[in-house]
This record gives C-alpha cells, structure tokens and sequence, in this order.
C-alpha cells in the first residue's frame, strides 16, 4: 500500500504550547492597551542544529506585519512580548525553522577555537548563501554576494574573520527560513485599559435625594458626581433605572406585601409605564439620563448599567410574549425561585421555548438601544442563568457595533461556569473575594486569578460589598476591618467595587443573624444617607485610590508576589510595573481589631532588590518613612490606627546613605 505523503515532509520543527491560548485557540485570550502581552511557546527539532522563532501579528483590519523574533529561554521555551495601543480583535501566529546557517556559523567557531578549521568547512556557508539567491530581491541578492567572496577567500584566516562577523550573523538573521512550521492563529482582543483597571462605586439613584420626603432622580444623582469622581472612582454602576413592577411587590426587607408608598426591588422590572427600554418616572425622563451620561464623562466616570434579564408580573412582554415564559401546571407564569428563596416579584425568562430566536433578538435590542445612547459598561445580573452561548452571540454582537463596549458578569456561581462567562466574552467577572478571609484563603485564591491558565481570560472585580452582600467580616462595624477589606481590595485586583455611600458610612446592620442581607436593605426602600458624615471613610477611600492612580505597579497583577511573615495575621505582598521603575509592597492586618507585629521576610528579587539592599520603605497613606535592609524587617501594625502600610519600595545606589532626594513629595 502506497501512503499518502505530507505537502512538505522537510519540516523539522515541532511547535508546541503556544501562549496565551484559550481553549486551543478557538476564543479570544485578553489584553490590554498599554500592558504587555507575552507569547510564548516550545520548539523542538531533531538532532543538535540550532533553531530559530518568531511571532507574526494580524491587526484587525486584517493587516498582518512583519514577524518579530523570538528570544530563547529556559528549557525550550522562546518568548517576546508585545504591546499595543489601539483595542481590537487581533491575532498572532508562531513560527520556527532549523537555523541552518546559525547552526554552521556554531560550528565554525567551534572548529576555529579547536584549532582544527578548514577552508572547506568555511565554504559549506558560501553555499548556503548561493542557494538563498534566487529567493531575495536584487538589493537583498546584492548585499549577500560579498560575504560569499569572502568565505571563499583561500585564506583560512580572513576566511574565519568573515564567517564569524557578526555583521553576516546580522545580514543572516533576516534571510528567508528554509521548511518553516506555523502554527494557527491565536486571538487576542485588546481592551481599553479601564477593562483591566477601574475603581467601581455602587449606589441608588432613588437614594440620593437630599429631600427625606422624595425619591431620588437622575438630577440628584447628578449634583453628587463631584463627590464619587472626588472619590478617586472611575465607574459609577447603576441598579436596573427602569419602572418597578406594581403587581406581587416586595416591601421593606423583602416582605412579601408592599405598603402604599412602597417603592420596590429596581430589579422587579416592568409596569405599565414601560419595559427595559423605559425609565421610572420617578427617576426622571431619557433626556434626564442623557444628561446624567454627559455630566458624569464630565467628571471623568463612566456610567455602568444594569442589564437583568427577567420581568415583574406586569411587564408589557409578560402580556405580549407570553410565550417567553414558563407555565405552571395551575397556568400560572413560574417566578424565578433559588430554594429556599422565593422571588415572587420575577419572572424569568425560558431560554428552551419554542420562541427562542425572538426572545434572543428582543434581548439583544435592550442592550444595543442603551449603547446607542452612550452607555459603555453594562453590569449584567446573574448571567449564569442564562445560556452561555447567548452570551457569546449577544457580546459578539454588541462589540462589533460597538467596539468600546465593556461587560461585567455578576457570576456567583460553579468556578467552571464563572470560568466559561469569561471565555464567552465578559470583559470583568465578581470574585469570591467576599468569602475569603485568611491570609491562606487569600493567597491560594489570588494565585489562582494571576496566573495561567486563569489570568488568560478572566480579569477580576474585587467588590468588597454588594447590596445582597453584608460579609460576615464587616457585621462587626469595626472601622478598621472595612479600611482592611478595602486595602485588599483595591491593591490584590486591579479592579474593585465598593457599594456606598454604604461600604463608607459602614453599614453593618445584617437583616438575621448569620445571614448576609443588611437590615433595612436599599433593594427595597427608598434611604437617606449621611453623605458628609465625619465617620465616613471617605479620606482613606479617596488616597488609597490616589495611590493606585500614581502607581503603575498596581494597574496589573502580572508580577504580584506573596512574601513570608512570621505573624499569620500578617498578609505581604508586593506589584512592580512592566518596566520594573515602580515597586509597591504592602502589609496587611488580618486582625485589625487588635496590634499585629512581626518580621516579614521579603522576596528581594521580587522587589528588584539585591539580597543584602538598603532601602526606604515609604508609606503612601500615612506618609512614614523607614530604612531596611535585606529580606528580614520587622513590622508593627496598632490597633486603632490604618491597619495596613501601602509602602513604595525606593532603591538606594550602592555605597550612598539614603536622604531627601530619593523621595518625591509626599502625593
């Protein structure tokens, strides 16, 4: 039997393990404008030759450039970074060859330095260049015919000098290579930086009034932008802006009947005022919203909006698209249910009806009708109870229009399926960040989103607090366990969310015990708030994000290293930027209620350090300065005080005692 030969059977190179890859490929792995993005992959051949790789990009008009090497590392590997500054959908290939010529140029300095060259040995090189000739331009072919009379000079010496020149290694590096392997193309969709990092404040419209007699509007909400921009924030998110649902409305603290002046769960969406295209009247008109979307790019905020997919009983589709809906064997339309929770004011939608094609295009018009009008973040509710492949069409849909649109998964849920969101498209996905506590619990979970294969397709939103989330860490009130959650926060994710003024004014007040629903829950009443209360947080919130702003170091996660202590209750960790000029360490009490201390004993080559450095630490929020030396510092957090030192890692040039002029002005 005759076998059928491969198209070119001379390729010796075997790629391998190419990254950054998501699902082999078939879905996008994420970047950012501005951040370095490293592709990496083995290559092997037979035998001992050389080898060399590069990486090709296509842009996303469909350009493709001029492959760019390949450095070689450690056991097989060969890497090179990228960065680019224009988001889009792009896509990269890697390439590798046998480096014939680099392989002889090799052996000819082996055999010069053993004394045992010959002028033969040379002219092998000669001809590996002729046979290159007729596959160059005339200037290319022009170029290369010198350095061929020059290996073949009779003169053993002059003949070496040439072969070993590192200007023919030059000229050589960028000859065509000879059976080159490829592999697929891989995408990469580069976001805006603000999909990476971006501080997030939750807040009620309907709570913003300074009136205790009314419901917030748009325009109040408007007259407090000064204040959240003032914050240090960057994404002011929304709860669902549209009519509440009268039929089966929930009262305060999710009772089951709501009182005349009642305003209901924003998330019980629908009446006879309007669907998911609508705003409450009592929030104001469209124009009002418009209003509120200019003046707060004004401050420099990006509105984020609500997308929850469900309806109250008396949504406009419930009575013309009964078919979206799932019946009950009494008739009755099925509320949406998480047992033992009941939501009676919801109906969900039935993604396996016989109207599918319908419901996914009348969902799909919700969001591109907002984005139209300027929204470019939309915080999506419980995506997880939708199919993920409607959200990836839904996604894919939506960016093609509009490009700079950002979605962030509300996923609390299966980490696979929380996993698959991302994979499907979401620029930002929740954490479990909430749930963990110790320095262990902390560490192991933030190891797992900064490195591959996570890192890949997930970018992190550290929210300290949600309105259906009261931690169990912040029921105490204790001041100093919320600047605590805060700090971790907003320095171990790029990206966090606070829910306020709440989270400043720290709310503590938990509905039943062991529970995590705050008494007197804004999902179901109308509050007032102590906006300028001397309590407030708002001081500490407003520098540590001042911080994150003037510190490269923390706009990534891609250096982060946790270092040891002596104390359990003292959580160290250190960010350095892409180009190493920014080092930030920060030491954290996981006990603030009481005085931690200890030694930490630091990762100096994490910090950029030599083993046995000089340094200041200066701390961002305090402003305290101190001198240590090598990895093993000692470290006292009090109680009552903040309960963590944000320091920035300041090098000392060798033989010099440190002074004034290695520190900027404290910010």
């Amino acid at each position: 039997m005759r076998l059928e030969l491969p198209v070119e059977g001379r390729k010796r190179v075997v790629i391998l393990e190419v990254e950054p890859s998501v699902d082999a490929g078939r879905r996008p792995a994420k970047a950012e404008v501005g951040l370095p993005i490293a592709v990496r992959a083995r290559l092997v051949a037979d035998g001992h030759d050389l080898l060399q790789a590069w990486c090709r990009w296509e842009f996303p008009d469909g350009r493709r450039g001029e492959p760019g090497p390949l450095a070689p590392a450690d056991n097989d590997w060969w890497n090179r970074t990228q960065t680019w500054t224009e988001s889009g959908l792009y896509h990269f290939q890697v390439g590798g060859a046998v480096d014939a010529f680099g392989s002889w140029r090799h052996g000819v300095d082996a055999l010069y330095q053993a004394g045992t060259l010959t002028t033969v040995d040379i002219a092998v090189g000669a001809m590996m260049l002729e046979t290159v000739l007729p596959r160059l331009d005339r200037s290319g072919r022009d170029r290369l015919r010198p350095w061929i009379r020059r290996l073949s000079d009779p003169d053993l010496e002059r003949a070496a000098r040439a072969a070993l020149d590192p200007v023919l290694a030059s000229l050589a590096a960028g000859l065509p290579a000879r059976f080159p392997t490829e592999s697929d193309w891989y995408p990469v969709q580069v976001d805006p930086l603000r999909a990476r990092f971006s501080a997030w404040y939750e807040c009620f419209p309907r709570s913003t009034s300074t009136d205790p007699t009314r419901s917030g509007t748009f325009r109040d909400l408007q007259d407090r932008l000064p204040y959240i921009a003032g914050l240090g924030f960057d994404v002011l998110y929304l709860p669902p802006i549209h009519p509440i649902g009268v039929a089966e409305r929930k009262g305060p603290d999710n009772t089951l009947h709501a009182g005349p002046g009642d305003p209901g769960s924003p998330w019980a969406i629908g009446s006879a005022a309007g669907g998911h295209t609508a705003v409450h009247p009592e929030l104001g008109t469209l124009e009002d919203f418009r209003r509120l979307l200019g003046a707060a790019r004004g401050q420099g905020l990006d509105i984020a909006m609500d997308i929850a997919f469900q309806c109250a009983p008396d949504h406009p589709w419930v009575t013309a698209h009964p078919e979206w809906f799932k019946k009950r064997p009494d008739g009755h339309i099925q509320y949406a249910e998480n047992p033992p929770k009941r939501y009676q004011d919801i109906y969900p939608f039935d993604f396996e009806c016989e109207a599918w094609p319908a419901l996914w295009q009348a969902l799909y018009d919700v969001v591109r009708y907002w984005a139209a009008i300027g929204v470019r973040w939309f915080r999506v509710d419980n995506p997880h109870t939708k199919p993920i492949g409607f959200w990836e069409w839904l996604i894919a849909g939506i960016r093609s229009e509009f490009p700079e649109v950002l979605f962030l998964a509300e996923a609390f849920t299966k980490p696979t399926l929380m996993y698959e969101l991302a994979k499907a498209g979401f620029s930002q996905s929740y954490t479990y960040f909430t749930w963990r506590n110790t320095g262990e619990e902390l560490r192991r979970y933030v190891e797992e989103l900064t490195q591959p294969p996570v890192c890949t397709f997930l970018r992190p939103n550290f929210f300290v607090n949600t309105p259906d989330i009261l931690p169990v860490s912040l029921q105490t009130g204790d001041r100093g366990v919320f600047l605590e959650r805060l700090v971790l926060a907003a320095t171990l994710s790029p990206t966090y969310g606070i829910y306020g003024p709440a989270f400043e004014l720290m709310e503590h007040a938990v509905l039943n015990a062991g529970g995590e629903e705050y008494l007197h829950s804004e999902k179901y009443q109308i509050r007032h708030w102590d906006w300028d209360s001397p309590e407030s947080l708002a001081p500490e919130i407003r520098r540590l994000n001042q911080v994150r702003r003037e510190h490269p170091a923390l706009v990534w996660s891609g250096s982060l290293r946790f270092h040891a202590a002596d104390s359990r209750e003292l959580l160290v960790y250190s960010k350095r930027s892409p180009e190493g000029d920014d080092t930030i360490l920060i030491v954290v009490s996981l006990d603030p209620p009481y005085t931690v201390a200890g030694f930490v004993h630091l990762d100096m080559a994490a910090l950029g350090l030599d083993p046995d450095a000089r340094f200041w630490v200066h701390d961002l929020m305090s402003g305290d300065r101190y001198i240590w030396t090598g990895p093993d510092n000692y470290v006292e957090l009090r109680a009552g005080r903040f309960p963590a030192h944000v320091f920035e890692v300041v090098h000392l040039p060798r033989g010099r005692l440190p002074d004034e002029r290695d520190f900027d002005p404290v910010r």
